[in-house]
């Protein structure tokens, strides 16, 4: 792209927050049409950078010039008339509002007499829906869909806008593999229409995939700008982290122990859905010191079993669960918490973290009742407990009193980690946990759960990426619209196995590799 013309210039741009630089002296050049690779750890300052284009942070040192004119947005509408949009990693949705209502937020389609067209809405969101392959309703409500869709809608939203300068923060992480071929062919629509698109992701397949030139951040300095075709994952990576970073590999465990949770014959009824069911007689085990994975495409029912074995489904399930033997039955979340089950759910930032708190009572939320005496929280023993907890967990952040929504995404999910560990579970419930998670502090997040399954702890994974799953399961689960369709060993799991087994093609062959 060296004879391209360059059509975004950041010259030395710095973002300053108490006690924290987020970015420092960054420079780089974006070319027009090109699809420019944005990477670097959770921390980097890669969501800074863009927040800067974007107009969400109008406040930072250095200049922003695009197209040859030097700007400074006063806000994401700013940016947007001058062409630039972004899709944020976490949604930025209103869920009582419907999806077509979502897309044109601000933007309402009036008729001649000024009234709201919501049937001139609903064509256009159905339009633009239908680019991505997705057959949600424009009427549906935002709330009831699952993080993939509303990822599909938060894309629509941006390609309403037109933009000639596209910013996706990565747009691929709630996808499946079907729903990211499709965003692949939207994105080389675009690029043929001549917008630039700004790309930052964690996933270098889908980096060295897409992009035309790849800019490496860390610590929030500008570490280099490199041709796709020149350089290579173990490269970036390598540039990304600071050092060589070995493979991640679990430690050699101990044989499980006994079991401490059994599902038997989970269902969970689904009403006024054709299928009837989110979850049918699903039946397993998780032993004292194992990690069992839970794979299987969008909407197979992965996050749905976790919530039903967690008491947060939105109907009852049905079947037995026992607990140490004992049968048990939460009615609310409240419920599995005191039994000694906790979840950390796939959506940390509507589900997981309270924005208004800090990240000292972000973490010790969940054991106010043992720091409480007289009706008040003793402060001397709450800071112990955060300091710990940031110690063990490796959290960076300046202090317990940093605001929770200055941390990293990896960071947040420490804290969130950390704060159902200080209840001290038995079962430990992980809904995609590492879900815009970068190298390193996955690498951070595999230890973590190494150490707990070595301590006895059972843990329960989902995740949408097979590899991880591969990588740190005793044996995994798949399941295949509600149901259980293929269980795998360490020895016998295999990503064509269980992709097999995800799309339901072989019935019981896909038992076949059965622990």
């Amino acid at each position: 792209m060296a004879d391209t013309p360059a059509l975004v210039e950041l010259r030395r741009l710095t973002k300053r927050y108490p006690g924290v630089v987020a970015l420092e002296d960054v420079s780089l050049t974006i070319a027009r049409g090109e699809l420019h690779a944005i990477v670097g750890e959770n921390g980097a300052g890669k969501s800074t950078l863009m927040k800067i284009v974007s107009g969400v942070i109008p406040d930072y040192e250095g200049e922003l010039v695009i197209a040859g004119v030097g700007r400074r947005f006063a806000g994401t509408r700013d940016a947007e008339r001058a062409g630039v949009s972004i899709i944020h990693q976490e949604l930025n949705l209103v869920g009582p509002l419907s999806v077509a209502a979502n897309i044109f937020l601000g933007r309402e389609l009036r008729n001649r007499f000024g009234l709201l067209d919501e049937r001139a809405m609903h064509r256009a969101a159905t339009r633009l829906l239908a680019e991505l392959d997705c057959q949600v309703p424009a009427e549906r409500l935002v709330g009831e869909l699952r993080v993939g869709d509303q990822q599909l809608v938060e894309i629509a939203k941006a390609l309403s806008l037109e933009a000639s300068i596209l910013i996706m923060d990565e747009p691929t992480s709630a996808l499946t593999e079907a729903e990211v071929e499709r965003l692949d062919r939207v994105i080389a629509r675009l690029r043929a229409r001549g917008v630039t698109i700004l790309y930052i992701s964690h996933k270098m397949d889908e980096v060295f995939r897409l992009a035309d030139r790849i800019t490496v951040l860390r610590d929030g300095m500008f570490i280099r700008t490199l041709e796709r075709q020149a350089t290579s994952p173990q490269e970036i990576t390598r540039l990304m982290v600071g050092r060589e970073l070995a493979q991640s590999q679990t430690q050699a465990r101990q044989p499980p122990g006994r079991v401490v949770l059994e599902v038997q014959n989970l269902s969970l009824p689904w009403s006024g859905h054709a299928r009837g069911w989110r979850l049918r007689e699903i039946s397993f085990q998780l032993r004292a010191g194992e990690i069992v994975g839970i794979a299987g495409l969008m909407g197979a029912g992965r996050t749905e079993l976790l919530e039903a074995l967690f008491g947060a489904s939105p109907e009852p399930p049905q079947g037995r669960l026992l607990l140490d033997g004992a049968e048990v039955r939460f009615r609310e979340p409240a419920e599995a918490k005191r039994a000694g089950v906790a979840l950390v759910t796939e959506d940390r930032a509507r589900l997981g973290l309270f924005k208004q708190m800090n990240v000292a009572e972000n973490s010790t939320l969940g054991v106010l009742a043992t720091l409480t005496r007289a009706g008040c929280i003793q402060p001397r023993a709450e800071q112990q407990l955060v300091t710990e907890t940031i110690q063990r967990l490796g959290v960076r952040t300046p202090g317990g009193a940093a605001a929770i929504t200055g941390l990293s995404g990896g960071n947040q999910q420490k804290v969130i980690l950390g704060r159902w560990l200080l209840t001290r579970p038995k079962v430990l419930l992980l809904d995609d946990p590492t879900r815009g998670v970068d190298v390193g502090a996955k690498a951070d997040l595999y230890q973590i759960m190494d150490e707990l399954c070595a301590a006895g702890m059972a843990i329960l994974v989902t995740s949408s990426e097979l590899p991880e799953l591969l990588a740190v399961s005793d044996r995994i689960l798949v399941l295949c619209e509600g149901r259980l369709t293929g269980e795998f060993s360490r020895a016998t799991a295999t990503q064509e196995a269980i992709m097999e087994a995800a799309t339901a093609r072989g019935g019981a062959g896909a038992g076949a590799g059965r622990a």
